[in-house]
């Protein structure tokens, strides 16, 4: 099953000001979900998984109604969290 994705423009934003590299391996990760990655559930916010990318984490949904992956947000490490 295909899964059709979705990237919000918080998420949008970050990847556009990396490196090309960077956005290929972004790019590459994200359109792998749900199904493959470094992936683990977000702690504290139920439905809501993290996908680690190198130093990147990627925050996202999948929203099995209507076969979709949301990314909500992606960036540093540390800063994904705030």
């Amino acid at each position: 099953m295909r899964y059709q994705i979705v990237i919000e423009k918080r998420a949008e934003k970050f990847i556009r000001k990396q490196t090309k590299e960077n956005q290929v391996r972004l790019l590459t990760a994200i359109y792998k979900l749900p199904f493959s990655g470094d992936i683990k559930p977000f702690e504290g916010s139920p439905g809501i998984y993290r996908l680690r990318v190198g130093t990147f984490r990627v925050l996202y949904t999948v929203e099995q109604q209507i076969v979709t992956v949301r990314v909500l947000d992606a960036g540093n490490r540390g800063d994904v969290y705030k």
